[in-house]
């Protein structure tokens, strides 16, 4: 999508319900489901974090960051995430968390982002974190600096295939529920995105797709 044309629908983005749990099943393993229909983030006692879902224009066309974490002694080892991170108590919020977290994973200031919606919060059982979501859109061509210490790689995924369902697929992986365990997840770049990124961005897609479908209808 042309991201001029993509900017047309952002503000119809700010009113439209987010599904939350019906939206993160669809991508959830099912050894997931219930805890996600039932979860007490409360009774956790959750470490926060805040990610940012940067949209922002390449080449005219309309994309999507994330980011390939370095392989590490952790649970997130290697994984697929949005840009963001922990929350500090000198962030006056989470908004400012994400924001601060962009710039230093992958050299995004702040000032370029001008942040459109925050989405449903989605606990982690394995780091026991609950991320707070947020969109966000650069009307700039965008230039990244991974840091080294944290970020492998930068994924710049096109909003056009990241609508397509082709990419949606099941995998065997080892999780925290066992080993083989059949999930669903997206093949983005020939990496697979799954666990709390690939339920984040069921969020995401289904939001974007309700927008685009009730703009088209009024049409």
């Amino acid at each position: 999508m042309d991201f001029q044309d993509f900017l047309q629908y952002v503000p119809n983005l700010i009113p439209v319900e987010l599904p939350a749990v019906s939206a993160h099943i669809k991508m959830a393993p099912k050894e997931r489901i219930e805890a996600l229909k039932n979860q007490d983030f409360k009774a956790e006692n959750p470490r926060i974090a805040a990610v940012m879902m940067l949209f922002y224009p390449k080449n005219e066309k309309t994309h999507l960051v994330l980011i390939v974490r370095n392989a590490y002694n952790g649970v997130h080892s290697s994984q697929i995430a949005f840009p963001g991170g922990k929350y500090e108590t000198t962030d006056s919020g989470y908004e400012e968390t994400a924001l601060r977290e962009t710039h230093e994973e992958v050299g995004v200031a702040p000032e370029k982002i001008k942040v459109i919606k925050q989405f449903s919060p989605m606990y982690i059982p394995p780091s026991n974190f609950l991320v707070h979501p947020f969109l966000g859109i650069s009307s700039d061509e965008l230039s990244f600096y991974p840091d080294a210490r944290e970020v492998a790689d930068v994924i710049e995924l096109p909003l056009s295939v990241f609508l397509n369902d082709e990419i949606i697929i099941e995998a065997r992986l080892s999780t925290s529920y066992g080993p083989n365990i059949l999930v669903p997840a997206f093949n983005i770049q020939n990496h697979i995105v799954w666990g709390a990124t690939a339920m984040i961005l069921s969020e995401l897609r289904d939001v974007l797709k309700v927008t685009f479908e009730e703009n088209l209808q009024k049409q």
